[in-house]
């Protein structure tokens, strides 16, 4: 096995944990980054660096230093969520980082619907311009989990997603398909574009059915118009681009911009990914607030 060390961001995660927990298993020198080593996993033989934070270039840089290949878990939503991708960038081919592979999301653009898959769009833009630092980007759909997430104690589903499918993943295929491309040292993966989506693309409709059948009681999907989804929300005390984010998410999916079935996981992992009814068997846990008695 290759002693190239393998740096991996949002380690803490449900995606990076993940992924460091396989390039472990294969034997990879791993470096696992945080703003708080204290919530980082124990991964046999992984190194954990010191706190860094992505809008931190000094510390990002420390805690890079002597890595070749660079895990970047897209940052927490804020409004300066791009700025932070670029000084990790920056901090990472100032460290000597070779390749990067970034985890963006399906229809990242410069218009997308969805106000967050912009950041992913200049993230991707701003890597693309770093000459020499090969790069692999993995768009991932909706995830599988956030589809209990987003159902409300009183069983309701609510948005304005109409009729839109989305071909949601769970969090263990993506990081199946991530630790598959970091792993190779051939280049095969790299300069590449990947959509990571499921098997399958549902309607919320039909995902509440699916809750309904895993939760014993009816689920239900009430679709909203714009201004009913922001005025439901307006509760959360939240603010007005987080709220857009929100919002433009399920407007994204009536758009048939989240329906799109992608091979990925099959052709990289080498497995079908989980449908939802598989993803809700396999994870009772996160529907448990939605079960009466």
């Amino acid at each position: 096995m290759s002693d190239d060390v393998v740096a991996v961001t949002g380690a803490s995660g449900r995606i990076g944990r993940r992924v460091a927990d396989r390039l472990g298993a294969a034997g990879v020198p791993v470096r696992l980054l945080g703003r708080d080593p204290a919530r980082l996993p124990e991964v046999p033989g992984a190194v954990k660096a010191p706190p860094a934070a992505y809008g931190d270039g000094e510390a990002m840089r420390a805690a890079l230093d002597g890595a070749d290949t660079l895990f970047l878990v897209s940052a927490h939503e804020s409004p300066d969520r791009v700025a932070e991708h670029r000084t990790a960038v920056d901090a990472a081919v100032a460290a000597g980082v070779g390749r990067v592979v970034y985890l963006s999301f399906q229809g990242a653009g410069p218009e997308a619907t969805f106000t967050f898959a912009r950041d992913h769009w200049h993230t991707e833009r701003y890597v693309r311009a770093h000459e020499g630092l090969a790069f692999t980007f993995l768009r991932d759909n909706w995830y599988l989990a956030g589809i209990p997430a987003m159902t409300g104690p009183d069983g309701v589903i609510r948005g304005p997603a109409g009729n839109g499918r989305v071909a949601a993943v769970a969090h263990e295929d993506i990081a199946d398909v991530a630790a598959v491309v970091l792993l190779a040292r051939d280049g095969r993966y790299d300069g590449a574009v990947y959509d990571v989506t499921g098997g399958e693309a549902f309607t919320l409709a039909e995902a509440a059915e699916e809750m309904s059948r895993a939760t014993g009681r009816t689920i239900r999907y009430v679709p909203e118009t714009r201004e009913e989804a922001y005025a439901s929300r307006a509760g959360y005390g939240a603010e007005r681009w987080r709220l857009d984010g929100w919002v433009s998410s399920y407007e994204a999916v009536a758009r048939g911009e989240l329906a799109a079935v992608s091979d990925t996981v099959e052709r990289v992992a080498g497995h079908e990914p989980m449908t939802l009814r598989a993803y809700l068997s396999a994870h009772p846990r996160d529907y448990a607030h939605l079960v009466v008695g």
